[in-house]
């Protein structure tokens, strides 16, 4: 199981070009995504300073990520197969060597589109990096794991909701 659900979730993540992110500053949440490139160990997106998310990553360092299936693919939109990350957050100072390094591997993976971006001055490279994870791939099937996703750990509901038998009463009952 180990072993397939690390793949299963390696494999999901590569195939993967945008996340979902959200942050949040004074209280008040955001919503946001944006293209991102991965390194093996952390996403980095580059962003302008003209959207809140860009204050709130400067501010916070701190991030949450979301990887999910596309609607058109998924069979049931209750259980879409999804990965959450929670991330600490870094600037990459500009002109540095891994800042070029990323400038270039979103040129080679977003093309046109980002060399138009690329040398605007308000933009900032972020890189976030993942702490822990929690791989859904659908009903029952939730895996806590570390922000590389490796040592996936089953979590079990033990709500109402949760799969239990109690030998006393009938199934289809719940606890009180």
């Amino acid at each position: 199981m180990t072993e397939t659900t690390e793949a299963s979730a390696q494999a999901f993540l590569a195939a993967r070009k945008t996340l979902v992110l959200a942050t949040a500053r004074k209280g008040v949440p955001t919503a946001s995504y944006a293209p991102f490139v991965h390194d093996g160990e952390a996403f980095y997106i580059y962003t302008s300073a003209l959207s809140r998310h860009t204050r709130d990553l400067l501010e916070r360092k701190t991030a949450s990520v979301l990887l999910i299936n596309d609607e058109s693919a998924s069979h049931n939109l209750f259980a879409r197969e999804r990965i959450t990350f929670t991330c600490a957050v870094t600037v990459v100072q500009r002109e540095g060597t891994k800042w070029k390094l990323m400038m270039d591997s979103f040129e080679v993976g977003f093309g046109k589109p980002f060399l138009l971006i690329r040398p605007l001055a308000d933009f900032t490279l972020f890189r976030l990096e993942p702490k822990e994870a929690v791989y859904v791939r659908g009903f029952g099937k939730a895996y806590r794991m570390r922000g590389d996703l490796k040592d996936p750990v089953h979590i079990q509901g033990t709500g109402p909701g949760a799969k239990t038998m109690d030998k006393k009463k009938p199934q289809g009952t719940r606890k009180r």
